[in-house]
């Protein structure tokens, strides 16, 4: 378990400095080839910034409302307070608040923006659905995600994705402006290959920003997967629910293409197969990550 926790650690983090290597350069090129200069730089990651922080500090709100999510009842959900009080009282954090989802099919999700300001909720589904060591294990991933963070370090990824959209959209619109006045650089080699440079990585870099940004959300998830069983220490618990979930033929009605993400198990996407599936998921394969929980516990 601690082994797989600090190899998803290390590859977030490389992911990540990829992340901001890529930003880096298109923001040289940027600077480079555009009257804009290195100020548009600037003003897009101002711009990439105070949006993402927007989404940061009112997402929770948004989710649950576009989930039809209700505050869980003590009364009615005593089992399911309990249980989230004693993994919360282990992972070292204040109890999240919870919320139920009036949905047959088993899921839940976590949000919030820190552990002070943090939500787990479940679908009736789930609660129906699961035995007890299979409910503890998924609350403990969702736990786990809000222990680790992993909304702040999403909401990094979202900024950097968003100032290489912005980069990327205004340095294929100044090649139809004519970009800088190129007296100095006309004619000259050196400028020429510079703006075919320029327009791959316009035109390339959002993708391959879309693709490191799923790449950091699947090794989140499965930090969450080792942390989680880190906290239960059962690691079969957590594994025999995702393969309940995935194996339930409920749809998911209370998702959309928004919030599915956020869920431990994302509605299955339509018209994907094989590498190009994992490449723009947001989770790792299911028997992928039961395989590695399986894993700890032999």
């Amino acid at each position: 378990m601690y082994e797989e926790i600090s190899s998803n650690q290390r590859r977030s983090w490389f992911l990540i400095i990829g992340f901001v290597i890529l930003v880096g350069a298109l923001g040289w090129v940027f600077g480079r080839l555009t009257r804009f200069g290195y100020a548009g730089f600037v003003l897009a990651v101002v711009i990439a910034v105070v949006m993402a922080v927007g989404s940061y500090y009112n997402s929770d709100k948004v989710v649950l409302a576009m989930s039809r999510a209700h505050p869980a009842d003590p009364g009615q959900f005593q089992y399911l307070h309990n249980t989230v009080e004693g993994l919360a009282i282990a992972a070292g954090i204040p109890k999240p608040k919870l919320y139920v989802i009036d949905d047959t099919a088993p899921n839940a999700f976590a949000t919030g923006r820190d552990p002070e300001h943090s939500v787990i909720a479940v679908t009736t589904g789930l609660l129906a659905k699961m035995d007890r060591l299979e409910l503890e294990g998924v609350i403990a991933h969702e736990m786990s995600h809000i222990k680790n963070y992993d909304i702040k370090f999403m909401t990094l990824t979202v900024v950097l994705v968003g100032v290489v959209i912005l980069l990327s959209d205004w340095l294929l619109r100044s090649f139809w402006w004519g970009g800088r006045d190129r007296e100095e650089g006309a004619g000259g080699g050196g400028f020429i290959v510079l703006m075919v440079v320029g327009l791959v990585l316009a035109i390339l870099a959002p993708i391959l920003a879309q693709l490191i940004k799923l790449a950091v959300s699947r090794r989140r998830e499965f930090l969450a997967d080792a942390n989680g069983a880190l906290l239960t220490r059962y690691p079969a618990g957590l594994a025999s629910a995702l393969r309940k979930i995935a194996a339930d033929p409920e749809p998911l009605e209370a998702a959309n293409k928004a919030t599915a993400p956020l869920y431990i198990s994302p509605p299955k996407q339509r018209g994907l197969t094989g590498k190009v599936k994992e490449l723009w998921s947001t989770h790792p394969p299911t028997e992928e990550r039961i395989k590695r929980l399986e894993s700890m516990s032999a």
